[in-house]
């Protein structure tokens, strides 16, 4: 019971100065976790050299090899010995840590990962010879003369294997394999203009290509939008919205999907500031508020942005992996990020994403039965086929229960001229049929209307404000000083919803109003469902959508209800109204609200082609 703690000595404790051995190890330690970010370090360099072409070749996930060539700027021979000294840089001269315009400025990695595996170095420069050096262990070799016509070529061998006590923290070949396709493919999104190649060499030989990209070629969007629609699939490019806003100084860039192209986690979310992948709170915060009206909780947008910016504007030394990011000021990013998301999503209108076409085709087709017939005749007219319809339908009485009170529809206008076609009738007395130049379309008659009220509520509410219910006894709510202080910073934003708080003296709140519209609130648990968010995200939306959610469900029972029947005008002004007001693509829980089948997709599901 009164034994010394083992960590406490009756000795004087010695001060001892580490040998660069032991000071490497520990900075490998933050440096390189797994063999994902020894290949992040060594493409990053290679970028940095002005690479045009960069193949990585790996073996048994990254623990045995790890090879990166380049063909860019190379190290000349004297400078080799530098290279692999702890601090040692071409990057910056370390007047300014915050005028950063390169990937790596530590000079940490090569010496860490020659501390913990066996590091050779083949490099040619302009005008010089190839040499090479070798370093195991923290041991380093002397330079000796090599084979190699351009570039540099950094083998990684043995990763770990001078601490083999973190190579029982590896995760299986196949995760790190994985881990390793993940990064070289941000990274390639963050340099279009560059080809990439990946490759597994397990078990010796060439070994086969994992993934490869070539260099893209036009302007930025052209050949971002190229290389996005390799690496994450042409599906997302076809559906997302080209994203370029600029404001004070930041200037972003991208692609953003369509909400109803969306994902069930958020693993198709890419950021990166000023060409660096970074993972941040804040930027995912902005991210997943741009759509917050828009998606239901358990949906997360797909997005591929870049944010660009004076590196005096943004700090990249805050973390070893340089992983995150601290803006000079964050509201400013976290801003346009949403204003710019917003107004890409207003801008498309009612467009909805082409996978909800190809999902209704898919549980359309037939399971085939035998050889494909393939049925070739001449198309006729669309006055013959329009006539012939007519005399080979005389309206039978058998077809009232399938098709609720269809009558037709004489429009003046003809249909091509509208996105969303003229109706053309009403099935089941809840979805309306609408022709198009090339296609039909099926439109969910109470998901679209409800998110026309919907839009209508929102703007009233933006034109009017949120109106505050006044209470007749405050209510004080006791917390820490530094929580009130953090509810104060955003009081105004609060007021502008309804939410009226003040400083109660002490560790306390008083609520003096809350948004009329939610009735009766417990304003104790409001507060603290803000207060987790503001930690969480560092913005707090949660007045917002709870006024926004009583909206919705005030849109839902205000809007066209299913099972009823709509006279032909009605149907029409609703494919109208649709088309003139944003975001009537999806409900206001993400599902789109109609369906564009084409005549060619069409025809196919007949075998017509």
């Amino acid at each position: 019971m009164n034994d010394l703690a083992p960590n406490i000595s009756d000795s004087q404790p010695v001060i001892r100065q580490l040998d660069d051995a032991a000071i490497n190890r520990i900075a490998a330690g933050e440096v390189v976790e797994r063999p994902a970010s020894a290949v992040k370090e060594l493409v990053e360099n290679a970028i940095d050299a002005g690479a045009h072409r960069i193949e990585v070749a790996y073996a048994d996930g990254g623990k045995t090899l790890i090879r990166v060539v380049d063909d860019g700027c190379g190290i000349v021979p004297d400078a080799l010995p530098l290279a692999l000294s702890r601090h040692a840089t071409s990057k910056i001269d370390g007047s300014d840590l915050l005028n950063i315009h390169t990937f790596g400025f530590r000079g940490e990695a090569l010496p860490s990962l020659g501390a913990v595996g066996r590091l050779t170095i083949t490099s040619r420069a302009a005008g010089h010879d190839a040499h090479e050096i070798a370093v195991n262990g923290g041991a380093m070799s002397a330079i000796k003369p090599a084979a190699l016509s351009k570039g540099s070529v950094v083998e990684l061998r043995d990763l770990f294997f001078a601490t083999p006590a973190r190579l029982k923290f590896m995760r299986t070949d196949r995760a790190e394999s994985q881990a390793i396709t993940d990064v070289v493919k941000r990274l390639a999104m963050a340099e279009p203009f560059v080809g990439f190649t990946l490759r597994d060499v397990t078990g010796g030989g060439e070994g086969r290509v994992t993934f490869r990209v070539d260099a893209e070629n036009g302007d930025l969007f052209d050949a971002l939008h190229g290389r996005l629609s390799q690496i994450i699939g042409k599906e997302f490019a076809d559906n997302s919205l080209r994203i370029e806003a600029e404001r004070e100084g930041l200037h972003l860039t991208g692609f953003a999907a369509l909400p109803t192209y969306s994902r069930g986690s958020a693993v198709t979310q890419y950021l990166f500031v000023n060409g660096r992948p970074v993972r941040d709170k804040l930027l995912y915060g902005a991210l997943r508020g741009a759509y917050f009206d828009f998606l239901s909780r358990d949906r997360h947008p797909a997005a591929a942005l870049f944010l660009d910016c004076d590196p005096q504007l943004v700090d990249v030394n805050v973390h070893p992996a340089k992983s995150e990011v601290r803006f000079r000021d964050p509201g400013l990013a976290r801003g346009l990020i949403v204003s710019a998301l917003r107004h890409a999503l207003a801008e498309a209108g009612h467009r909805a994403s082409t996978t909800v076409a190809d999902a209704t085709l898919g549980a359309m087709r037939a399971e085939p039965t035998g050889p494909a017939r393939v049925y070739q005749m001449d198309r006729p007219s669309q006055g013959a086929m329009r006539a012939s319809y007519q005399a080979q339908a005389p309206g039978f009485e058998e077809t009232a229960g399938v098709f609720s009170r269809v009558e037709p529809v004489v429009e003046d206008t003809p249909a091509e001229q509208f996105p969303l076609g003229a109706a053309r009738g009403q099935v089941h007395e809840n979805y309306i049929i609408a022709q198009t130049a090339d296609g039909m379309v099926i439109v969910d008659q109470h998901a679209a209307h409800e998110r026309l009220v919907y839009e209508k509520l929102k703007k009233q509410m933006a034109a009017n404000g949120v109106a505050a219910q006044a209470l007749l006894i405050p209510e004080i709510v006791e917390l820490s000083d530094g929580d009130c202080a953090r509810l104060m910073e955003i009081a105004e934003e609060l007021e502008r919803f309804g939410l009226g708080i003040e400083r109660f003296g002490g560790g306390a709140i008083a609520v003096r109003e809350t948004p009329a519209i939610l009735g009766e609130v417990n304003a104790k648990a409001m507060l603290l469902d803000i207060l987790d968010e503001l930690s969480d995200q560092g913005e707090s939306i949660a007045v917002q959508a709870k006024i926004e959610a009583i909206l919705s469900r005030v849109a839902c029972h205000g809007s066209i209800r299913s099972g009823r029947w709509m006279r032909g005008e009605e149907m029409n002004a609703l494919l109208r109204e649709m088309e003139a007001t944003p975001h009537s693509g999806q409900c206001n829980h993400g599902r789109p609200t109609y369906v564009e089948l084409k005549l060619a997709d069409i025809e196919r599901l007949f075998g017509r082609t």
